[in-house]
């Protein structure tokens, strides 16, 4: 009589596969769903108790008749554990199947929106150099060619070299050096700056174009303290599994609030790296603001691995 259960097992799972699973579980209809399943068991084993009955005695022509009551019971527990396991297994697989969906549709975004965040970034960052080699270009012929010369570099870097998800840090810094160049040629001459890069900082991979947008808006808003220098302070170090920037400028005392308008006015740099530092550093990264009477500071730690060569390992 095993063909009699294959057949109810079989009409049962098709029977929750088909309806009672996507038109009551999915749509959290529990209760609908438990009585759907047990009254398809109870069903089963009646429609299977009178059919072994009826087969004994009209097929198999056996001499003494089963009673009902017991292949009834042994319906009902066999036909339970054989439906409820397959279903079990059914939503583990789909439940697998879907997880597998959601990740690949999750790493598709990611991508999507860090490719859109880049293209976003790169103009941006060419209209403001542009307009710094613009407001020297009557000054002298030999200042502007240097500029265009850095800046010619720079450019190469974020249009054939930033489209990776990471690159060597030395480009990076390299990078760094001709930005803070061409800062220092446009801006007023009393600005002091210092550039201090460690030199065990090199030998790993990082995300591109992470510190570009703390470093523009230090210029942009240096400004020179009542009493001091004008400075902008640019720190690059290694720890052990960190990397550890910092930045400080120098602010004009009426300058300063709580948020600082930098930060407070969310322009396109600065959400642009915050929002690439959850994407790439998820848990791996402190962003600190410091805005004192005079001065302006921005800490950025990334834990790095030694060997990596990708932001995501």
């Amino acid at each position: 009589m095993q063909f009699c259960y294959l057949l109810f097992i079989a009409a049962n799972y098709y029977l929750h596969r088909l309806v009672s699973i996507p038109k009551l579980l999915y749509r959290k209809r529990y209760v609908l769903f438990a009585a759907f399943v047990l009254g398809g068991i109870v069903t089963s084993a009646v429609l299977r108790s009178l059919l072994v009955i009826y087969l004994n005695g009209h097929v198999y022509h056996s001499p003494s008749s089963p009673a009902f009551a017991p292949v009834f019971g042994d319906s009902v527990l066999n036909l339970s554990i054989w439906v409820t396991g397959l279903i079990a297994v059914h939503l583990l697989i789909e439940k697998i199947r879907f997880q597998r969906y959601i990740d690949a549709v999750e790493r598709e975004k990611t991508k999507n929106e860090l490719d859109f965040l880049k293209a976003q970034f790169n103009p941006h960052f060419l209209f403001n150099s542009i307009n710094s080699i613009y407001g020297h270009i009557d000054k002298g012929n030999g200042r502007a060619r240097n500029m265009l010369l850095t800046f010619s570099d720079m450019l190469r870097y974020q249009l054939y070299e930033c489209n990776a998800d990471a690159i060597p840090i030395e480009k990076e810094i390299n990078y760094i050096r001709n930005y803070v160049a061409i800062q220092q040629t446009r801006q007023e001459e009393d600005l002091v700056v210092r550039l201090h890069i460690g030199g065990d900082v090199r030998g790993f991979f990082i995300a591109p174009l992470l510190f570009t947008s703390f470093i523009e808006n230090a210029f942009k808003f240096v400004g020179k303290k009542e009493s001091g220098e004008n400075f902008v302070e640019i720190c690059l170090e290694k720890a052990p599994g960190e990397l550890r920037f910092r930045i400080t400028n120098s602010m004009e005392r009426q300058h300063v609030a709580p948020s600082p308008p930098s930060l407070t006015r969310q322009g396109i740099g600065i959400a642009n790296v915050r929002r690439r530092l959850e994407l790439l550093y998820p848990g791996r990264h402190d962003l600190r603001v410091r805005a004192r009477e005079d001065s302006f500071e921005v800490s950025l730690d990334i834990k790095i691995e030694a060997a990596a060569c990708s932001p995501d390992q």
